[in-house]
């Protein structure tokens, strides 16, 4: 069996995939830079044994026991069409962390930008009124205006590409056992200067119009009420008492309710 993120048939969960679908689809612009931002967190081990040294033939062993230190938070940036990326390491990743690490991409990475266009999951520390609680009223209106905050859907985080840069941080960095928070600020500060003198992009293709025909069972049923106004215009012109149409028109709300995919069909007679 496979473990997929599976997305539940919603008019809310298309209207945000549709949403950052077409922020990708837009083209670069560094007065407008795109940006995708996720964090995660990352277990702290220790190994109370002294590990074996790589020899010959045989490559370095440790023990499979280890001592629990805890946990750190690892916040990402990442410029798909550019190829930049950032990670701060913490020891927890509160409303306020997030709020600081905004301030950050505002007046440090991109200080000339008009706007941030920032992709990020819709976690209850996603939020702009965290920089109030983290600045002035003043400087968090100044930071608020220079963000335009795009979220993805519910079991929809694969439309965060920052996850891609996840993926590849866990995979070449995290993916060993790391005692301590100082070590992990070390290691990681090293992959982000490696990954950033050479710069990987992504070229997303996937567009809303792709996902109207591949994802379309997870667009909503609606109501054709062209449906029901055929019929209404129909029995208008009947010699039929108001009686017999009501009940005629009743069964005919249920029977025409239809599972509206985008292909637009019609089901009138004639179309």
């Amino acid at each position: 069996m496979q473990t997929w993120c599976i997305g539940k048939p919603s008019a809310q969960y298309v209207s945000k995939r549709e949403d950052v679908l077409d922020v990708y689809a837009r083209p670069y612009d560094p007065n407008y830079p795109v940006v995708c931002f996720e964090e995660t967190r990352k277990e702290l081990h220790g190994s109370p044994r002294a590990a074996l040294p790589a020899q010959p033939g045989t490559p370095q062993r440790q023990d499979y026991e280890y001592a629990r230190n805890g946990s750190a938070s690892l916040l990402l940036w990442y410029e798909p069409l550019v190829g930049t990326r950032g990670v701060s390491v913490r020891d927890q990743h509160c409303g306020v962390d997030i709020a600081e690490r905004l301030a950050y991409l505002a007046d440090v990475v991109y200080p000339q930008a008009e706007k941030i266009v920032l992709v990020c999951d819709n976690l209850s520390t996603h939020k702009a009124h965290f920089l109030y609680e983290r600045f002035a009223p003043e400087e968090a209106r100044r930071l608020t205006e220079r963000f335009e905050w795009h979220f993805t859907p519910e079991h929809g985080r694969w439309l965060n590409i920052a996850e891609c840069e996840l993926s590849v941080l866990s995979r070449q960095c995290l993916s060993r056992r790391i005692e301590d928070i100082e070590t992990l600020q070390q290691e990681v500060a090293a992959w982000e200067r490696n990954r950033n003198a050479r710069p990987h992009t992504v070229n997303w293709q996937f567009t809303a119009s792709d996902a109207r025909v591949k994802l379309k069972q997870l667009y909503p049923e609606i109501k054709d009420k062209t449906c029901l106004n055929y019929l209404l215009s129909t029995l208008g012109s009947c010699s039929t008492d108001n009686a017999t149409k009501t009940r005629y028109v009743m069964v005919q709300k249920v029977t025409f309710t239809l599972k509206c995919r985008p292909s637009g069909r019609s089901v009138l007679p004639g179309r």
